[in-house]
């Protein structure tokens, strides 16, 4: 796309006051498409908005009234506006949806998911693993969707391991079969891992199971009737009876389509509109399968009309989503054909946007609208619940005004392994899972426990561990950053010193209030860390279990009080800070456990240069197992069949 940036201002009725002379500005404006932006004092970006003819459609703000207050009380605020001129509407259109997600503009509708949406990937791997997804696409792997849910995508991940048995394992423990999992026992896996089918065969499965993907399940089914009869025919028996409950699984499958009437590929979009919020809700049927829905909860001025809620979120969602060929719509936009075109050009195939008049495709609507009505209520509510829990907590821990920002820190580990430090950040609407970040911590071999500690020539500080060990620090690091494993105190300065060493850059923003899961041990660590990074006027509040570590009890340590503050079992701050502790623990354990699986599926040797999954295999057999080869001389790894002398010493020098 190419685009042409043209900064264009004026000043107000009259030169003297500096304000902004529309007609001035309109009057030089071009005919052409392309993207405008209006600014406030202080250069606050107000809007970003679209045109086919860019004077036209920036007239239509200040040369006549709108009678819309939102409208009206944002051109009130422009000092200045910006244009863009595109070369074609389309690009005008897609640079909107980049500028609006990019900048956050006061008076634009946002849309803002914290997650993206998953998918059912096949990867490039000679005998592909189908598995979930979720995240960056790489140009070698197949990808199918995306899917409204991540039970709809384990649900479809199930429905393709009973019909076609492909498998679900990663490609390290696929690599080092030596016989059938269980997978293949319980007839969810064709055993490719050791041979039992074969490639030409399992490739086979894999394009029927794309075709279901790909909504040509009748199609499919008819096909696999044909082959099952010729299979009899030829008195292969046996594969005919496995065609034979594909096809009555498929069958099965295909039963659900009377959820949608025989209704093919599309997406159901209603709005539930609010003056203090809204509420999209996209309910997408593939193949004649209702997949379920997803509730979107756009950021908006007050009154913005359901019309606008719907433009905003096919423009934003769909020129980064692949679409499908039809889009049913509770409120058609007035841009509806606009739309059409330039998503069909990015789609690079038909796509249709128009309310549903009739039959089944009205009930979906009717579904879709309940939906919408009903998360748009829980919603509500739950905001108004969150309002009062901001302004007890604000009374409670004596801050200046409710606070808007709210992170957790807890510490995860299994008796010192893989310790991962999690994050987790809460503000007015909730968690902002966007905001999450973990910490993998480095663990080595001393903590220091006496900071005065240090001896040794070279000027090498010593590090005093808890059992009383001595150790070295190398020179030139920092005493404190090293850790023994499991120590919850070391780790909490760790992450906090890290989190906020962005936040004093000016990369990350400050909470108002810092929670620790913990103790006063955790609190000082804390407390030190910010210290160190010269952080103040920072609330930072342990969260300790209390004498009997049962809920309701909790104790709120803070540095200034010399007792734990305690709040009442049935207090929405405390509740609230419950619900910030628990969400944390559970970010640290996800993030302790992906890490240590992932440990220990690794094979150490995998890190070696030159060595691959044969060579790796006959080491093992060799030595009898890990602990043996990393004992045995250079001479002793080099007699392995396959390993030279060269490859002998990296593998040794690697243990050593």
């Amino acid at each position: 796309m190419t685009a042409v940036d043209v900064p264009q201002q004026a000043s107000s009725g009259s030169p003297k006051d500096g304000g902004f002379d529309a007609r001035a500005f309109l009057s030089q404006l071009t005919l052409e498409p392309g993207v405008y932006r209006m600014y406030g004092p202080g250069g606050e970006l107000l809007y970003v908005g679209k045109a086919r003819n860019l004077r036209k459609r920036v007239s239509s703000y200040f040369l006549r009234a709108s009678g819309d207050p939102r409208i009206e009380a944002m051109v009130s605020q422009v000092i200045r506006v910006e244009v863009t001129i595109t070369h074609t509407e389309d690009e005008a259109l897609i640079l909107e949806s980049n500028l609006i997600k990019e900048l956050s503009p006061k008076y634009n509708i946002v849309y803002r998911d914290d997650k993206s949406y998953p998918y059912v990937r096949f990867t490039s791997h000679e005998f592909p693993r189908i598995g979930y997804y979720r995240g960056a696409k790489s140009g070698k792997d197949r990808y199918f969707g995306p899917f409204p849910s991540a039970s709809a995508v384990r649900e479809t991940l199930y429905t393709l391991q009973k019909l076609f048995k492909l498998r679900p394992c990663r490609d390290t423990f696929f690599a080092n079969r030596q016989r059938p999992c269980l997978q293949h026992q319980i007839k969810r896996c064709s055993a490719p891992c050791v041979g039992l089918v074969t490639k030409e065969d399992y490739a086979h499965d894999l394009r029927n199971a794309s075709r279901l993907l790909e909504g040509k399940a009748d199609e499919l089914a008819s096909e696999l009737a044909v082959e099952m009869d010729r299979a009899a025919e030829v008195l292969e028996f046996e594969r005919a009876a496995r065609l034979r409950d594909q096809i009555a699984a498929l069958k099965r499958v295909r039963e659900n389509r009377a959820i949608t009437g025989g209704a093919d590929d599309l997406d159901v979009i209603a709005c539930a509109p609010h003056a203090s919020g809204s509420c999209v809700v996209v309910m997408s049927v593939r193949d004649g399968l209702n997949l379920g829905h997803r509730s979107h909860f756009p950021k908006h001025s007050a009154h913005a009309p359901p019309e606008e809620l719907i433009e905003s979120f096919l423009s934003q969602h769909y020129l980064d989503q692949p679409p499908p060929p039809e889009i049913l719509v509770s409120h058609p936009p007035e841009d509806c054909e606009w739309l059409e075109q330039a998503i069909a050009r990015v789609a690079k195939r038909n796509v249709a946007i128009r309310k549903p008049q009739r039959g089944i495709k009205v009930r979906l609507m009717e579904m879709a609208q309940s939906t919408a009505a009903q998360a748009l209520s829980a919603r509500l509510v739950e905001s108004a619940s969150m309002d009062a829990r901001l302004l007890e907590l604000q009374q409670a821990l004596d801050l200046d005004k409710p606070p808007t920002r709210m992170e957790c820190f807890d510490i995860s580990h299994t008796r010192g392994e893989r310790t991962v430090a999690s994050c987790v950040v809460f503000n007015q609407d909730g968690p902002l899972k966007s905001a999450y970040r973990k910490f993998n911590i480095e663990s080595r071999d001393a903590a220091i426990i006496d900071p005065d500690a240090a001896s040794g020539a070279g000027g090498r500080i010593e590090a005093v561990d808890v059992a009383g060990d001595v150790g070295i620090v190398p020179e030139g690091e920092d005493p404190r950053a090293a850790i023994v494993a499991g120590d919850d105190y070391a780790a909490i300065h760790q992450a906090v010193k890290r989190r906020f060493a962005r936040a004093k850059t000016g990369e990350a923003p400050q909470p108002d209030v810092l929670f620790i899961d913990g103790g006063l041990g955790q609190l000082n660590a804390a407390l030190e860390a910010l210290d160190e990074l010269g952080i103040e006027n920072l609330r930072v509040v342990a969260i300790a279990k209390g004498p009997t570590r049962k809920p309701g009890l909790e104790e709120l340590i803070l540095p200034e009080r010399e007792l734990p503050l305690r709040l009442p079992p049935d207090s929405p701050a405390l509740h609230l800070i419950q619900r910030i502790r628990d969400e944390a623990h559970r970010f640290a354990i996800t993030g302790h456990r992906g890490r240590r699986e992932k440990a220990r599926l690794t094979s150490d040797l995998e890190s070696i240069e030159g060595l691959g999954p044969t060579r790796r295999r006959a080491l093992l057999k060799a030595f009898g197992g890990l602990a043996q080869l990393k004992r045995a001389s250079v001479d002793e790894i080099a007699k392995v069949e396959g390993v030279n002398a060269t490859l002998a010493a990296r593998i040794h020098a690697h243990f050593r």
